[in-house]
């Protein structure tokens, strides 16, 4: 562009201001993806991101259930979880639905029963606006995950 400007030859404006034209769009196409992907909130994409946050908070379930049937117990935290899984696999913790990486709510409740959730916009579990995995765990199931907080 610099050339462009400087070149005496009679294009040479017109071809630094094409090329100026063309980087500012490429920065404003990029920019405004990336807004309206990952910062905005109240548009379409947050459809998209608690779709995303559900099959993430889905998937996470078999996983804990393997680790039980390897390790006799389900993790003590879901970055136990994490660092157990083989190199390969792909094992999200965190929730996607949010701007700010939180992982999911996950604890251990004795030797047979865990709770995990997404904690939802006011960053509290066990309230109403919780992401809850959509898994059949009916009684006399196997699976450890509990849906509803017991009464202390």
């Amino acid at each position: 562009m610099v050339i462009g400007f400087t070149a005496r030859k009679r294009g040479g404006k017109l071809l630094a201001l094409l090329g100026a034209g063309g980087i500012a769009f490429s920065v404003i196409l990029y920019g405004s993806l990336f807004y309206f992907g990952f910062v905005q909130r109240g548009g379409v994409y947050d459809g998209l991101r608690a779709q995303m946050a559900q099959s993430t908070i889905d998937a996470l379930v078999p996983q804990i259930e393997f680790y039980r049937l390897q390790h006799g117990t389900y993790p003590p935290s879901l970055d136990a979880l994490r660092k157990s899984s083989s190199a390969q696999s792909v094992l999200m913790t965190f929730d996607p639905s949010t701007t700010i990486p939180r992982p999911f709510y996950y604890e251990r409740v004795g030797s047979d029963h865990y709770y995990l959730r997404g904690v939802g916009p006011d960053g509290k579990a066990f309230t109403a606006d919780d992401l809850i995995p959509d898994v059949d765990v009916r009684d006399g199931s196997r699976i450890g995950l509990l849906k509803r907080k017991a009464n202390r």
